[in-house]
Formats: C-alpha cells, structure tokens, sequence
C-alpha cells in the first residue's frame, strides 16, 4: 500500500484538536497522552512538533490571539480603533474562555500576541500619546478585556435568595444575577470600556499625554 502524500500529524491539526480540548474541558485536562488519544496517534509522535506540552498551550494561546481582529488599527481614528479591537478582542475571549488565563499573562514570545501588543502600542504612539502613557493604556485595555474574560461577575453570587435577605439588605436581588448573566456581564464590560475610552479622551484633548 503506498504512503499517504500528506503526514497524518501537522502542528495545525495538534493546535485545532488541543483548542478544542482546552474549550470543552479546561486547561487541565489538556495532556500529551490525551491530546494523542483524540488524535488517534501514539504520544511520542506528538514530540516531533512540540517539545512539551507548554509549547503547545503556547500555541493554542497565540491562535485564539490571531483571531483578533487588529487591522481596525490601520487607519481612522485612535479611539475607534481601540474600541473595535477591544470589542473583537473581547468577543473572541469569551468564544475561548479557558485559554484566558494564560493569555493574561501577557505575550511572552508569542508571535500574535506581539504583533498584536504592537499594533496597540504603535496605533498610540502615532497618535501622539508618549511612550510611558501608551503602555500605561495598553496594560488597562488589558486588564479590562482579559479580567473581563475570567470569569463571570453574575455567576458570582449563590442563587439562594434567603442568604441575603436579613444581613445584606441591598444585596436581596443577588440571586437574580445569574439568569440574566449576558446583560449584566456584557454591560459591564461595555461600560468600561466607555469610561475608559472617555477618560482618555479627555486627556488627549487637553494635551495630557505624557
């Protein structure tokens, strides 16, 4: 029988099975082992992509990254394009929130997430915002988009509408938090990301920018 022309095993197709893995099941329950079983292949094939399994979850990181849509900083206004990148930004986060908290932890060497982190820095300074506040804008988008991503503010409060009643007065509707989760967690985050947009605007046009 003749050899397949195409191999059976690519980088891709270990970084697609691994995505999967780590949005249905979490982070931990990706292993070399697993990861083989579910693609039909023996574990050690899996080293002659990857060298370890931080490899991998470094790649599933920097493709989830790559969906962001960061060509919004290709021209136009600097806080429409903060905006639109934040939001496709958040979006995509919240389709892979698993792989959050490693891509909280900033880019590392990952190819997408630098170009990434220098679209943002370079849209910034360009517009005219100094090197340090430019950094200082990308570490609060960041903290507004990844900690937005870790977890869910509505799912946060148990659904026990007795437990609030009689020691946290203005908590009584607590329990109520969940069922309408999408609102309260996306309004948040649309919220802030106003805000945050708006304070920087200010500054911008009174010439704060240092």
């Amino acid at each position: 029988m003749a050899r397949p022309r195409q191999a059976l095993l690519t980088r891709e197709r270990i970084v697609e099975a691994a995505s999967a893995l780590i949005d249905a099941e979490g982070l931990d329950a990706l292993s070399m082992r697993r990861l083989a079983t579910e693609l039909g292949v023996q574990g050690p094939s899996l080293y002659n992509h990857f060298a370890t399994k931080a490899e991998i979850v470094d790649a599933v990181a920097d493709a989830v990254v790559a969906q962001v849509d960061i060509d919004v900083f290709g021209s136009g206004d600097w806080r429409e394009a903060l905006r639109l990148w934040a939001k496709s930004y958040h979006a995509v986060l919240t389709a892979h929130p698993n792989i959050v908290p490693v891509l909280a932890t900033g880019p590392g060497r990952r190819p997408a997430g630098l170009a990434m982190a220098e679209a943002v820095y370079g849209a910034l300074i360009e517009a005219g915002w100094s090197r340090a506040r430019a950094t200082h804008i990308g570490a609060l988008m960041r903290y507004l988009i990844t900690g937005s991503a870790l977890g869910s503010f509505a799912l946060g409060f148990e659904a026990d509408p007795d437990l609030y009643d009689e020691r946290y007065p203005h908590l009584h509707r607590a329990h109520e938090l969940a069922a309408h989760r999408a609102a309260v967690d996306e309004g948040a985050f649309e919220l802030g990301l106003d805000l945050l947009i708006a304070g920087l605007t200010d500054r911008y046009d009174q010439g704060v920018r240092r």
